[in-house]
């Protein structure tokens, strides 16, 4: 087949231990999917449906690594997740069939332009400007399932500048990572190459250029991110 433009180059991530690597195709996120973040960002947790949005292919930074401090905000947030790769693909998935269609996982940086955001849920209007802008989405190594299981519980954490800023444990999700899975795919069908950002604990806070960040999530990685001055 000939195209009529320039062929976009796919987004792909490592994986550890394997020459291959995983070719990103769409990002979900999982809105507010630990209780004390929902709290400090002024809403009252419960077992309310989880609510999605998505970030597009190419804000991966894959291996993290210095970045472009990102233009128009004066309030940028770090937000530190675990990150589900999707290896198979499917729809109305059950909770128990799940963890089957998991490839692996990585530590990842959901950043947001938090003053762009604010804006948007104020106007009622979409989050994209504030989520899915480039380079909003630095991710480490992906690593298989087969090597380490399904992590459901271990510290997720980040430092800016050796202080740490964030930390949590995974067992504190609201909603687990089967019935994350479970409930978006009666929504979209979930295809190989998908992932999903699966929310972030307490503690986010403003990042400023030169700022260097650490991310780790115990028994899955780590991410490290400097930002520009």
């Amino acid at each position: 087949m000939q195209y009529v433009i320039e062929t976009p180059v796919p987004t792909t991530v490592p994986v550890e231990g394997e020459a291959g690597v995983f070719p990103v195709r769409r990002i979900w996120c999982v809105g507010r999917n630990y209780a004390d973040h929902a709290r400090e960002m002024g809403h009252d947790p419960d077992r309310e449906p989880p609510f999605f949005f998505s970030k597009p292919a190419t804000a991966v930074v894959p291996g993290g690594g210095t970045i472009p401090f990102p233009t128009q905000t004066e309030d940028f947030h770090h937000e530190i997740e675990l990150v589900v790769a999707i290896g198979k693909g499917g729809k109305n998935i059950t909770e128990a069939e799940a963890l089957n269609h998991v490839y692996g996982y990585a530590i990842g940086l959901d950043m947001t332009r938090r003053d762009i955001q604010a804006v948007a849920k104020k106007m009622g209007r979409p989050w994209e400007l504030s989520k899915g802008f480039d380079q909003s989405a630095p991710l480490s190594p992906i690593v298989p399932a087969s090597k380490i299981g399904h992590p459901t519980q271990g510290k997720i954490e980040v430092t800016v500048n050796g202080k740490v800023q964030q930390t949590g444990d995974m067992n504190q999700m609201i909603w687990s990572v089967p019935e994350s899975i479970a409930f978006l795919s009666n929504y979209v069908e979930l295809l190989p190459g998908d992932l999903i950002m699966t929310g972030t604990p307490a503690g986010v806070s403003a990042v400023k250029p030169g700022d260097a960040l650490h991310g780790t999530c115990e028994g899955v990685g780590e991410i490290r991110v400097t930002y520009s001055k």
